[in-house]
């Protein structure tokens, strides 16, 4: 048998179950990995809860996208992929669960000197920090602000950022900006007087701005510091993106992403797990949460104070 994760309305962390069901075939063309860890991030809570608007629910969801495990079996016509291969898996459905089957294209190989927490913890904030940065044009030499440096996608921002040689101002409560240091930014904290705080350590100026928090603040005090609207972007606020005249890339944004984008997206885990292996870019897993636990992680996660990653281990 398998454990998974799942609801039947939208509503608080409490509506989610942990149910077991028959373990799955994977059927021609998909693989099914056994889950050793999955992320948890901050859109799931969001779309469960009903704040991110989805389809209507018919039959019981699965929840989670990230995750990283041991290949169980694989589905006729599948190649490149073996039972014990272990793999980082992202883009998929239901990975908050013992078992989960996806497509080959949901699969990048896990090097040996990554653990399964880290493999898990890559996803959405990799992905997401590698599409941004590049729809966003930042080039060398540039100076970005970032409001909210401390989460998941924010530490992902800085360090892909810091390697194409871009000067980082990073936002986070004053607990954290050891951490953004550590990770090559500027710290600044939040709160009445940014923009003054980050023009004393930007006497260069602003280039561009990423929102990470979707706070008023932080689209005001970007305003105030990038000229030109369209060198700011939101991973947030994407409904008002249009009002606001900024760019917005997923994150609620009235526009789907392009094939180009989601390329992007696609080829950050593998370039940032060569990476990790390497020691060259670091992921922190900051909670860690057994499977039967996942009400308390997804508390956890809309509570919004989460440095680095939350991870559910089945």
């Amino acid at each position: 048998m398998a454990r998974v994760v799942q609801y039947t309305e939208t509503g608080p962390a409490e509506v989610l179950q942990v149910v077991e069901v028959e373990t799955p075939e994977p059927g021609p063309g998909e693989v099914l990995v056994e889950v050793r860890a999955a992320g948890i991030n901050p859109l799931e809570w969001k779309q469960r809860s009903g704040l991110r608007p989805t389809p209507a629910i018919v039959e019981p969801r699965r929840i989670g996208s990230d995750g990283a495990g041991v290949v169980a079996a694989v589905g006729e016509g599948v190649q490149g992929w073996a039972v014990g291969d272990e793999v980082i898996v992202s883009g998929a459905v239901g990975t908050y669960a013992t078992h989960v089957v996806v497509g080959p294209e949901n699969l990048a190989g896990k090097p040996a000197a990554i653990d399964f927490e880290q493999a898990a913890a890559l996803g959405i904030p990799v992905a997401t920090a590698h599409q941004v940065l590049a729809s966003l044009g930042v080039e060398r030499g540039e100076t970005l602000l970032l409001h909210g440096g401390s989460g998941g996608v924010g530490q992902a921002v800085i360090q892909l950022a810091r390697h194409k040689g871009v000067e980082v101002i990073a936002t986070a409560s004053e607990a954290n900006h050891e951490r953004l240091r550590e990770l090559g930014a500027i710290p600044v904290a939040y709160g009445d007087g940014l923009q003054e705080r980050v023009a004393s350590v930007a006497p260069q100026g602003v280039d561009r701005a990423l929102d990470a928090v979707g706070t008023d603040e932080a689209i005001e005090v970007s305003f105030a510091l990038v000229e030109d609207r369209q060198r700011i972007g939101t991973i947030v606020v994407g409904p008002k993106a249009p009002d606001l005249g900024i760019q917005a890339w997923s994150g609620g944004a009235p526009w789907p992403l392009t094939p180009e984008q989601l390329q992007l997206r696609a080829d950050a885990i593998p370039v940032v797990a060569d990476l990790i292996a390497r020691g060259r870019f670091e992921v922190e897993v900051s909670r860690r949460f057994a499977l039967d636990d996942v009400v308390a992680a997804a508390k956890e996660s809309e509570a919004g104070h989460t440095r680095g990653k939350i991870v559910l281990l089945p």
